[in-house]
């Protein structure tokens, strides 16, 4: 039943994906020849009015092709022959909500998917401190009350991000301790905390993490709060995921930290299995805005690189020529593609080994 349940997830993921792609050409009036869920051999196709609805045998992307999508070109410009409903005859300005479409499409499940979250959960946690652990060490900078706005230099969205903090930080004190620099409101006034304390501790795996030694005050479950904190909420996972690609380009994680589908939805069976329902909702809407971000980003194949060329088409009034656009993302879905098989193998290594208990 979880695997089962982690299937449908990517499905779910994917479809809107492509669907915000397919109903955006749709209402600008371009021809679309094929939306087709996953990847590899055919397994059904059902021919539509003027599309073609394809389910493909690996359950891992999908596509929406429209006419003069790649091609429709004569000496550099459009052929006037072509069908006018082409996705090249189109204003650069339609092509590129047809582009943003699918990334957006990702980002309002994530948001959807963390309200549900909100709604499941036994309360709303703020960022305002309520109360301290009794082995608290930090309680002589941090006071009750406070609200947190900083965690070293870091504006503060949601709950989610002080955890961030407080796990990915490295700075130590002499004893050994991580230390913080915090920025509250206290009294109505914003206070800045410098080297704030909190004790390392040693997990059940051997790993070293920090002491936790305060609680945040739960918000009353209202419509408002809901809906302003899933919000803020989303807004958090959208930053994370965009620090943890920064953090990689760094070097501060390689490829064996990456998961693929199959980790993707080992964790989630794990999270089925083991978890809340609401912790299962985070998982999704973290994988959902995660999708959503990186294709906005501007890598070839990806929907972000294809707004660039848009973008370097709308400033230059003509198109780049659509065999280099098309080597390029070539090349790039090479690369992903190459990039795909490693992060699969790591997997399967880690389900085996136990990597992922």
């Amino acid at each position: 039943m979880p695997i089962v349940i982690a299937i449908l997830v990517f499905c779910v993921i994917i479809l809107l994906h492509e669907l915000g792609h397919f109903i955006a050409a749709k209402l600008c009036g371009i021809y679309v020849k094929e939306f087709a869920f996953g990847m590899g051999p055919v397994i059904l196709r059902k021919k539509g009015k003027e599309t073609d609805y394809v389910i493909r045998a690996f359950p891992i992307g999908g596509s929406c092709s429209f006419e003069g999508e790649d091609g429709g070109y004569a000496d550099g410009e459009i052929d006037p022959n072509s069908n006018p409903r082409a996705f090249n005859r189109k204003p650069v300005w339609q092509r590129m909500i047809v582009i943003l479409a699918g990334p957006l499409m990702n980002l309002i499940l994530g948001y959807i998917v963390v309200i549900i979250s909100l709604l499941s959960a036994n309360a709303i946690a703020s960022t305002t401190i309520v109360d301290f652990r009794e082995q608290s060490v930090s309680d002589n900078y941090l006071q009750k009350g406070d609200e947190i706005l900083s965690v070293d230099g870091l504006p503060i969205f949601s709950i989610s991000d002080v955890t961030y903090k407080l796990q990915s930080s490295d700075r130590k004190n002499a004893e050994g301790n991580l230390v913080f620099d915090f920025v509250v409101l206290r009294n109505g006034e914003k206070v800045t905390l410098r080297d704030v304390e909190f004790m390392t501790m040693q997990n059940d795996d051997g790993s070293t993490g920090i002491y936790f030694d305060f609680y945040v005050y739960p918000l009353e479950k209202n419509f408002k709060n809901v809906v302003v904190e899933g919000f803020r909420e989303g807004c958090s996972t959208a930053r994370l995921i965009i620090m943890t690609l920064i953090d990689m380009l760094r070097g501060k994680y390689g490829l064996n930290d990456l998961s693929g589908p199959i980790g993707v939805g080992t964790v989630i069976s794990e999270a089925v299995s083991q978890y809340t329902f609401s912790d299962l909702m985070s998982i999704v809407s973290l994988i959902t805005i995660n999708v959503g971000v990186f294709n906005l980003l501007p890598i070839p194949a990806l929907d972000g690189a294809r707004f660039v060329f848009l973008i370097i088409e709308a400033i230059r009034r003509k198109p780049v020529k659509p065999e280099v656009e098309g080597m390029v993302h070539f090349v790039g879905f090479a690369l992903l593609m190459l990039l795909m098989v490693v992060v699969t193998f790591n997997d399967i290594a880690k389900l085996v080994t136990g990597g992922y208990n």
